[in-house]
């Protein structure tokens, strides 16, 4: 059993205009996650919709912070102070856009890769020493900006991609709870969907 709680951080964007976008996997897995799981996440101090609980292997605690991706560290950082964690205790769930479209990858640790929402964690917090399960969504077509990239919602075949990637996302997150992250990083990194 763990002596700490480990937090999985899905990041993604509050309000009903960015629900359905890719830059919205993260929340997608965690909503996911809650729902297998019958669970409910309630808004907190720390700035985010969070629900803390016990898992087989031990204490768990989810958070969608509603700060934003790009500020999503606010809320990382409220949230890790209040409970005491270490940087090996926290798995943040997050979209790619190095990635095909439905690739997973599991990391221990790394840099943010370009993506604002982890930029912000590693700053807030002074640590890039913390896992990572980022979740492709491929590169924008040519003449399509990042941002309106991202912040677009998938349609067709890539909404399926996506929605199998979230489900993959899921399962991902429980093995790293139940049993650590080698075997997930071998499973998950390894099996790829995409267009």
């Amino acid at each position: 059993m763990r002596e700490r709680p480990l937090i999985v951080v899905g990041l993604g964007n509050p309000g009903a205009e960015y629900a359905n976008t890719r830059h919205n996997l993260g929340f997608h897995v965690m909503d996911t996650l809650a729902g297998k799981w019958g669970v409910r996440m309630r808004r907190s101090r720390w700035h985010g919709w969070v629900w803390r609980g016990e898992r087989p292997s031990g204490r768990v605690a989810l958070l969608k912070p509603y700060t934003f991706v790009n500020s999503s560290g606010l809320a990382v950082k409220a949230m890790v102070q209040a409970l005491g964690v270490k940087p090996e205790d926290l798995l943040v769930v997050c979209d790619d856009l190095s990635l095909a479209p439905g690739r997973l990858r599991l990391r221990a640790r790394g840099s943010d890769g370009g993506h604002k929402g982890l930029r912000s964690i590693i700053e807030h917090w002074g640590t890039e020493e913390f896992a990572r399960l980022r979740i492709g969504i491929g590169a924008p077509p040519p003449g399509v900006d990042s941002i309106d990239y991202v912040l677009g919602e998938p349609e067709g075949e890539e909404a399926l991609v996506l929605a199998a990637a979230v489900l993959r996302a899921a399962e991902c997150v429980e093995a790293v709870l139940d049993g650590g992250l080698a075997r997930p990083m071998d499973q998950f990194n390894s099996g790829a969907t995409g267009l």
